[in-house]
């Protein structure tokens, strides 16, 4: 499959000495949702700024659909749709014009302009909207029409820096669904950031975790549960007997025996065997299945909102 995203050996360093990026790959290929994970100041936004021409690179190189970002700056920025993290938004306009206007930014004609946003303004969810101002928005009304202003030119590679930060629940699921028939249906390519580890888990076919400069992981979600992830059998149980256990990494608590798996599925009939061979009653099961943001607090060791 062809590549949209190519990020060779990228380094960024700034006039303050500080190291924002250490040479970092990722190949993303075309019609990938691919998630970008760390924690604040890891370079997640320094290689955004990169892609999308705001910030000037050190070394290395990065090519979009085999466009250079430098060399072929016109042809790749039009391929980009970005929906930055902090809202701006013109409050002189209705969002209706706000929208007609963008496409009119990227060569669109009037009509379709309009085209684009009628229909981008349904699929949002903000067709009770058009005549409404930005500052008559609520905060996720106003995320959805940063959204929409990163669509309306219809750009094969959709770039959202923390799309749904600040939205409630019920308008979160609502984006979900919007960006996954994107990708699945119209077959974009988009790249995401977020600080919900959920989020990339639910929507991502692959990740990168990057943390100080550094991609330290890069697969996809099941991937890297399986490769970094544990999940815990926990089982309370009438008697204890420490060395009937003795294969498992084990941890007791009164009559709740913790058990470290990387496989629970696989280990919960082994383990009601040799207990029940023991004489051991099961009083309790439960088992907290790894996450992906297990994996993240594992590899970076820190929270992803950390400074």
């Amino acid at each position: 499959m062809d590549s949209m995203i190519q990020i060779n050996n990228l380094k960024k360093t700034y006039s303050n000495g500080f190291n924002a990026l250490k040479g970092i790959n990722i190949n993303i290929e075309k019609g990938k949702f691919f998630g970008l994970l760390g924690p604040n100041g890891a370079g997640k936004t320094t290689t955004i700024g990169i892609l999308t021409g705001l910030v000037n690179l050190t070394s290395g190189n990065v090519l979009i659909d085999g466009y250079d970002v430098i060399k072929d700056y016109k042809i790749t920025r039009r391929m980009i749709g970005l929906s930055p993290q902090e809202i701006n938004l013109d409050v002189f306009f209705t969002i209706k014009e706000l929208l007609t206007f963008q496409g009119g930014y990227f060569g669109l004609s009037l009509s379709e302009s309009k085209k684009r946003v009628e229909k981008l303004l349904y699929d949002l969810g903000l067709e009770d909207k058009v005549n409404a101002k930005a500052r008559e928005l609520s905060g996720g009304m106003k995320r959805r029409v940063q959204i929409a202003k990163a669509l309306v030119h219809d750009p094969e590679l959709i770039i959202l820096d923390e799309p749904t930060a600040g939205v409630d629940i019920e308008l979160r699921h609502l984006l979900w669904n919007s960006l996954k028939e994107m990708n699945i249906k119209q077959n974009k390519t988009l790249l995401l950031t977020t600080h919900y580890i959920e989020e990339a888990e639910a929507l991502c076919d692959e990740v990168a975790i990057i943390d100080d400069g550094k991609i330290i992981a890069q697969g996809s979600p099941k991937e890297l549960i399986k490769a970094d992830g544990e999940s815990y059998i926990n089982i309370t149980v009438n008697k204890i007997n420490e060395n009937i256990l003795s294969d498992y990494n084990i941890d007791i608590n009164e009559n709740i025996i913790k058990i470290t798996s990387k496989n629970p599925e696989k280990d919960i009939p082994n383990i009601i065997n040799i207990l029940s061979e023991s004489n051991i009653a099961v009083r309790n099961l439960n088992v907290k299945t790894a996450s992906l943001e297990d994996v993240f607090l594992k590899l970076t060791g820190k929270n992803i909102i950390d400074d």
